[in-house]
């Protein structure tokens, strides 16, 4: 098949750090090149790939671009433009996309890769029915119209085989995401506190909210010794912390769509401690691959009773559902499902 892929503009496909949808958008279309299939990446032109490389920008634009829509036009205009060069076109890069796609005459498919808002919701309901939508959780789907022309639910995946599987593990807990109120990073350390184990915090801190929070909330109770603050790591640094750690604390605070970094940390062989908020539910098996909390006092308890759980069952459970394979097979049928 002849396939578009859109990615979003704002980081190089694959990210160089922080960039989960980059990450995704990579993988299957490095997969899809494999399978045989002719494969256009619309990408920034710093972007490492074996597909045809288009590009608007050689780089990511400025990040003070950030909600000045001609970037994403021009960015994603070019695909639209040549429509009627491919057999579907596989929007990432959000309602530009969507709002595009709605004039192309080649089926368009939408992943979501993030959530319904009160702001959005709207846009979702003029436009349900233009495009095909992929959900990368069902619990995504909630705040959603309840009719959006969904022919799919595909978990996002990563690559398995870069993450070093290990069952010997040291006597620490790992939390590693963006530091923010939003992932609870606060909750993570007074867990750690509260359970008396050792902690090392690693993520990035973005200027502004999330400095002050971390300044406030984080920074005093980080003593070297059982909190420990570790910043922004390379991919090297966090496959090794996550596959010598006893568990990974992960208090998530919101309906994310889908955390790609719990299936990291259980492809190391840690399981995951977290609240039962967006697809937790869907991606960790509590008692299992780890536990999915109500409240602290219960991720307190879950945390000394972490070594019930295997790190072989972790991989395996990625292994059986977040892989690469299981991902691109299921988009490669929605794709002739989608243009038959």
């Amino acid at each position: 098949m002849k396939i578009a892929q859109v990615a979003p503009i704002w980081e190089r496909v694959p990210p160089r750090k922080y960039g989960g949808i980059e990450l995704v958008v990579h993988l299957l279309t490095e997969e899809l090149v494999k399978r045989g299939h002719e494969v256009t990446l619309f990408a920034t032109g710093d972007s490492i790939t074996k597909a045809k490389l288009k590009s608007w920008y050689h780089s990511p634009p400025p990040r003070t671009l950030l909600g000045n829509p001609v970037p994403d036009l021009l960015h994603a205009g070019q695909a639209f433009l040549e429509a009627h060069n491919f057999d579907v076109i596989h929007n990432h890069a959000g309602y530009t996309g969507v709002a595009l796609g709605s004039f192309a005459k080649t089926p368009v498919l939408n992943t979501l890769h993030g959530i319904f808002t009160d702001i959005n919701s709207p846009f979702y309901e003029a436009y349900k029915k233009t495009v095909y939508y992929n959900s990368i959780s069902f619990e995504q789907r909630k705040l959603g119209p309840e009719d959006l022309n969904y022919v799919g639910n595909v978990y996002n995946a990563i690559d398995i085989a870069s993450y070093p599987y290990s069952d010997k593990k040291k006597d620490y807990f790992v939390y590693l995401s963006r530091i923010s109120k939003s992932k609870g990073s606060d909750i993570a350390v007074e867990v750690a506190i509260r359970a008396g184990i050792k902690l090392v915090v690693a993520g990035k801190i973005d200027p502004g909210t999330d400095t002050i929070f971390y300044e406030k909330e984080v920074a005093p109770k980080v003593d070297g010794k059982q909190i420990v603050f570790k910043g922004e790591v390379s991919e090297k640094e966090k496959r090794v912390l996550f596959k010598e750690a006893r568990g990974f604390i992960f208090p998530l605070q919101w309906s994310e769509p889908f955390g790609l970094v719990m299936i990291e940390a259980m492809a190391a062989g840690t399981p995951v401690v977290s609240f039962p908020f967006g697809s937790v539910p869907e991606v960790v098996e509590d008692g299992k691959t780890g536990f999915v909390v109500k409240d602290i006092d219960a991720m307190v308890e879950a945390i000394h009773k972490i070594d019930e759980i295997s790190p072989a069952e972790c991989r395996k459970r990625v292994e059986e559902k977040f892989g690469v394979k299981q991902m691109v097979d299921a988009y490669e049928g929605i794709y002739r499902k989608i243009t038959k």
